[in-house]
C-alpha cells in the first residue's frame, strides 16, 4: 500500500509552489499567494516565514498602502539580487552569458561572436571567462549573495545526465565536454545542466513568453540548422536521453539533399539557413545576415528572393503540418532565422498546413513568433538552473 507524503514532504512542496510563484509572477501579496496556491493565510506566512529567513525572498508593505488605515497584505518578493545563477547559450554564430536573479531578473550579461568552424568546447567558451570573473567580483560586494546553479543551452543533441554534446553538425561538434568546460569556467563543483536550445526555448516561452497558459506547444529554432522543442501537457518530450525533438532530421523529401547528419532529404535541407540562400541564389555561408538579406530583398519585388522564400515557406508548412498532426499542439512558435522566414513566407505556410493538417489538429492551432526574441533559450537556460531550488528550497544553494 501506497504511503502517503509525510507532512514535512507537505511544507517542503509548499515552500517550492510558493517561491516558484513569486518567481514566474514577480512580487505577490499574500492575500494573491492565497489564492493562487489554495493555502490559508496563515499557511502562507509560516512558509514566507521561512523563505524569508533562507535568504530567498523578503516582504513588506507596498509603498501605496503605507500610512493607510488597515491592515495591508504584506508583498513577498523574491531576492533577486541576492540569489543567481549563471545561463549560457552556444549557438552557431555567438555564444551568450548572464547572471539571472531569482525573478527572471538579468542582472549582467555579455555576448560575444563564434567564429564558425571546428573549435573544441574549451576553447569557444574561453571568452566568457573575464565575464564570470568580474561577475564574481561584483557578486562578492553584496552580503548573502549565493550562485544557485548553472544551466547552458546549446545548438545541439545533448546528453541529459552529464551535458555531454554528441552530435552538433552545425557546431562542427562530436562528443565534446560542454558541460565540464563551463563548469571549469564558473570553480562551481556542481554540475552545469546542459539542454538543447529548442528544447530550454520552448521553456522559456512556455513559462514566460508567448506560450503562457498553453500546455501543448511546438518551437522551431532555425539557424544553419534546424531543431524543435516540444512541451506536451505541460511537461517537455525530450525522450530517454535527452535527444528528442530533433525535427530538422525529420525526413521530409527521400531522394533531397544530402544533410549534415548523413541522411538524406531532411527538412532542415529543405527550410535550414543553406536552402534559403542557395534558392536565392546567395552566398550559402553568409548566415543569418544573408537571411535577413534575401527577407528584405523579397520584400522589395526581387523575383529570384521572392521565388526563394515561396519555395522554402512551402517546405516549412509541410513540415509544420506533420508536426501538427502528430502533437496536436495549440501553439507552433517560429524561432532563430525561421522566425523571419516565417514572416515572409506565412501564406505559403498557412496554405500548405491548410493542405496537409488534420482539420481537428490545425483548425485551433495558432502560429506566432517568439516573445522572448533572441535571448529565449538562454532564458530557458536560466530556468532550468532555478529548478532545483524549487524542489526543496531551504536545502539548496
Amino acid at each position: 500500500m501506497r504511503v502517503g507524503p509525510s507532512q514535512e514532504e507537505i511544507r517542503r512542496s509548499n515552500l517550492g509552489a510558493l517561491l516558484r510563484s513569486v518567481h514566474l509572477q514577480g512580487a505577490m501579496s499574500r492575500a494573491d499567494l492565497t489564492a493562487s496556491l489554495g493555502l490559508n493565510r496563515s499557511t502562507i506566512g509560516a512558509l514566507t516565514a521561512d523563505l524569508a529567513a533562507a535568504g530567498l525572498v523578503s516582504e513588506g508593505v507596498p509603498r501605496e498602502q503605507r500610512g493607510r488605515a488597515g491592515r495591508p497584505s504584506l508583498v513577498v518578493r523574491p531576492e533577486s539580487e541576492k540569489v543567481y545563477v549563471y545561463a549560457f547559450a552556444v549557438e552557431v554564430d555567438r555564444i551568450v552569458a548572464a547572471r539571472v536573479g531569482l525573478g527572471g531578473v538579468l542582472l549582467d550579461r555579455f555576448e560575444a561572436a563564434r567564429p564558425r568552424g571546428e573549435h573544441d568546447a574549451a576553447t569557444v567558451v574561453a571568452p566568457i571567462a573575464d565575464f564570470i570573473r568580474k561577475v564574481h567580483a561584483t557578486a562578492s560586494t553584496v552580503a548573502g549573495a549565493r550562485l544557485i546553479g548553472s544551466g547552458a543551452a546549446v545548438s545541439a543533441m545533448v546528453r541529459r545526465d552529464d551535458g555531454f554534446v554528441r552530435l552538433g553538425p552545425q557546431l562542427g561538434w562530436v562528443d565534446q565536454p560542454l558541460g565540464e568546460a563551463l563548469a571549469a569556467l564558473i570553480g562551481d563543483a556542481r554540475p552545469v545542466a546542459v539542454r538543447n536550445n529548442a528544447d530550454l526555448a520552448a521553456l522559456a516561452e512556455h513559462t514566460r513568453g508567448a506560450a503562457v497558459g498553453c500546455d501543448n506547444v511546438v518551437y522551431l529554432y532555425g539557424d544553419a540548422g534546424v531543431g524543435g522543442g516540444i512541451i506536451a501537457a505541460g511537461r517537455p518530450v525530450t525522450g530517454h536521453g535527452g535527444y528528442g525533438g530533433e525535427v530538422g532530421h525529420m525526413v521530409v523529401n527521400p531522394t533531397g539533399k544530402p544533410c549534415s547528419c548523413g541522411s538524406h532529404g531532411c527538412w532542415e535541407t529543405e527550410i535550414g539557413e543553406h536552402a534559403l540562400l542557395a534558392a536565392a541564389g546567395r552566398n550559402p555561408t553568409a548566415g543569418r545576415d544573408g537571411i535577413l538579406a534575401v527577407v528584405d530583398a523579397a520584400s522589395r519585388g526581387d523575383n529570384t528572393a521572392q521565388a526563394a522564400m515561396r519555395q522554402v515557406g512551402d517546405w516549412l508548412g509541410f513540415g509544420v503540418a506533420n508536426l501538427v498532426n502528430i502533437f496536436n499542439p495549440e501553439m507552433v512558435i517560429f524561432g532563430g532565422t525561421l522566425r523571419e522566414v516565417y514572416l515572409a513566407s506565412a501564406a505559403q505556410v498557412r496554405s500548405r498546413l491548410n493542405r496537409n493538417g488534420l482539420p481537428a489538429c490545425r483548425e485551433h492551432v495558432r502560429l506566432r513568433t517568439p516573445q522572448l526574441g533572441q535571448d529565449a533559450a538562454l532564458i530557458g537556460a536560466a530556468e532550468l538552473a532555478f529548478e532545483p531550488l524549487f524542489a526543496d528550497p531551504l536545502d539548496h544553494g
